[in-house]
């Protein structure tokens, strides 16, 4: 069985998105966690993942670090995690590289908190482009799938686990698109996967003062 190391769900986005994918298609596996900001936490990290952060998937001898080798990594094991069709699926891929390497404003001032609730008006231009970007890609993915379903490419995959964090933020943050956009934010909140890393967020212990205050 696969071990995945991952940290706090309520905070950690990078955590979050091996952990949905399995837990939404059913992968089975065993979860590590290693909460953040503890004087033990680099060590155990370090102890366990090559790279010393979360995400790392553990498969016997193997280890695989960051987040989207390990989800490229259970595509090849498990069929189905990447859409069907080589032009979809290829569209898939790049809007998940871009969201792995962009939205720098959105990750800056957005911060990770699903159980808080701090409704914003956005006034930094940069911040504007990446929500734009964000819902752009939303509506042109979920157009291209159309009917086939209610995800960004018609069934669940890799690219929905990938902007499962943004749906987060938003819904944080008071961030309402319109249109497809806004719909497929809120299906993707009464999603099976997303809906128990919720509940499990609100009852981690933990707090982080940094990210509580937003």
């Amino acid at each position: 069985m696969y071990t995945l190391i991952i940290a706090n769900k309520n905070y950690s986005s990078w955590s979050m998105r091996p952990w949905l994918l399995m837990t939404q298609f059913g992968i089975p596996f065993h979860e590590m966690f290693i909460p953040l900001f503890q004087p033990d936490t680099q060590a155990r990290l370090r102890a366990q993942s090559p790279s010393g952060r979360v995400p790392c998937l553990i498969d016997g001898d193997l280890s695989v670090w960051d987040s989207l080798a390990i989800c490229e990594y259970l595509a090849e094991r498990h069929p189905g995690l990447w859409p069907a069709d080589p032009a979809d699926r290829a569209v898939a891929r790049a809007v998940c590289a871009e969201m792995h390497s962009g939205f720098t404003a959105l990750r800056s001032q957005y911060g990770m908190n699903i159980r808080r609730r701090s409704p914003r008006t956005v006034t930094d231009p940069a911040l504007a482009a990446d929500i734009a970007r964000i819902e752009a890609i939303w509506n042109t993915c979920r157009t291209r799938s159309g009917a086939a379903g209610p995800y960004l490419f018609g069934a669940f995959s890799i690219a929905d686990a990938y902007y499962a964090p943004v749906c987060f933020r938003f819904q944080t943050y008071g961030v309402i698109p319109q249109g497809v956009a806004g719909e497929y934010l809120s299906m993707m909140l009464r999603t099976s996967s997303l809906l128990t890393l919720t509940a499990q967020a609100a009852a981690e212990p933990e707090s982080i003062a940094e990210y509580d205050r937003l």
